[in-house]
């Protein structure tokens, strides 16, 4: 039996499409259907810790370093949530940046010290190629983010 050539393509070009429209998979499948909106997460962090959740929003920055986190731009302006995967889990590609991502993983709250932040703070700038101001450093803060699972972008 010939198959017809303009057959073939459609049916090549139809599977991509397809494709292209799950978007590109980092880490674990996605098991919730629904999403958690981020300013609820970043209004009410307690009320999240420990739980796991699924977010949506375009990704604002990714690490340079080791692709290892995204930030996630929440539902208000200037409102966004560190999406964190251990080191070498998933690696992120810079590309994602602009684009949507729906992320799944684990609420974190954390309080750091202004030390542990001064640390961090010289840390990141380093990886970056910046500089940091430790007098940008007030005291303690809380950190709320999201241990992340998996994700996808597109």
């Amino acid at each position: 039996m010939k198959t017809k050539p303009s057959l073939v393509v459609f049916a090549l070009l139809l599977s991509n499409i397809l494709l292209a429209g799950q978007g590109e998979k980092y880490g674990k499948e996605l098991t919730l259907k629904s999403t958690t909106k981020i300013s609820d997460i970043l209004e009410n962090p307690k009320e999240f810790e420990g739980k796991r959740v699924l977010v949506e929003g375009a990704v604002l920055d990714v690490c340079t370093h080791q692709g290892c986190w995204i930030m996630v731009a929440g539902e208000k302006e200037n409102e966004s949530i560190r999406f964190k995967a251990e080191d070498g889990v998933i690696v992120f590609s810079v590309e994602a940046k602009g684009k949507k991502v729906l992320a799944e993983g684990v609420v974190s709250v954390k309080t750091v010290s202004k030390e542990k932040q001064m640390e961090q703070g010289e840390h990141h700038a380093k990886e970056e190629g910046k500089t940091f101001d430790p007098f940008t450093v007030k005291g303690p803060k809380t950190v709320v983010q999201i241990e992340g699972e998996g994700a996808v972008i597109q």
